[in-house]
């Protein structure tokens, strides 16, 4: 049994504001993801679009109304997420079930053609390097020549006099604009979990195969670390191209 349409928009729209609580300037830094994208697939008249780690399709959506005629692949492994965006976003994207770096997850995706761009927001940072490395040399290889990777999260700066400093600053900008009072990301899934819409899910949810190298493994890599995997996987340019503290857009460009 499927997640009816007002259980998927109550639970999406506690997730929007949920989030607002962990992406400093999370709609800037969506927006600045979207001209990118705009940019780099200008006269393509229907780009295609990878969304990886998309949760319930935040990211998918926009990039879909602002590019209506993109093709949209949103991969994620999260069955909840995942059915929640699919049920909420209806025809924005292409749900996509599968373990990002994990053996042949791209085999998965069914492409038919080289993307113009991937994108992420807060979800790659979890791998560790070594699979983070073959995961940007598997992007590489699927994209289109002239295509980018955009990559919206928190890279720590590297260590120096300033390092608290950049990160003082995110948590000052995050506290100016988020919103008192909303849940967080534990109080989101211990209710999500309580809801009997979502019991079935949840229970797919158990059985998932866990994420390559365990949570938030990578916290620890730098913006310039990044950047140095990127140019390794085959990428020809890499630069920051937003940032507000240590929540930046890192665009990498296929040569």
């Amino acid at each position: 049994m499927g997640v009816s349409m007002g259980a998927a928009r109550t639970w999406v729209e506690r997730w929007e504001r949920q989030q607002q609580h962990y992406a400093v300037d999370r709609e800037e830094r969506f927006t600045v993801i979207s001209d990118v994208v705009e940019h780099v697939c200008a006269g393509r008249p229907r780009p295609l679009l990878l969304d990886l780690g998309c949760g319930p399709g935040s990211l998918s959506a926009r990039l879909a109304r602002r590019l209506p005629g993109a093709e949209i692949v949103a991969v994620d492994m999260d069955p909840v997420l995942l059915e929640l965006g699919r049920t909420h976003y209806g025809d924005a994207a292409r749900y996509v079930d599968t373990v990002i770096g994990a053996d042949g997850w791209t085999d998965a995706l069914r492409l038919h053609r080289g993307p113009d761009a991937a994108v992420s927001t807060t979800a790659l940072h979890y791998l560790p390097a070594p699979v983070l490395l073959e995961t940007y040399r598997s992007i590489a290889a699927l994209l289109r020549p002239g295509g980018a990777l955009v990559n919206g999260d928190h890279f720590p700066p590297d260590p120096g006099p300033c390092t608290h400093l950049t990160a003082h600053v995110g948590r000052c900008r995050a506290e100016r604009t988020g919103a008192p009072g909303h849940e967080d990301w534990e109080s989101w899934w211990r209710d999500a979990a309580a809801d009997p819409e979502l019991a079935d899910l949840f229970e797919r949810r158990e059985r998932s195969r866990p994420v390559p190298g365990g949570d938030d493994a990578n916290h620890h890599l730098t913006l310039d670390q990044h950047a140095e995997l990127l140019r390794q996987a085959g990428f020809g340019h890499v630069a920051p191209v937003w940032q507000v503290g240590d929540s930046c857009v890192l665009v990498a460009l296929k040569g």
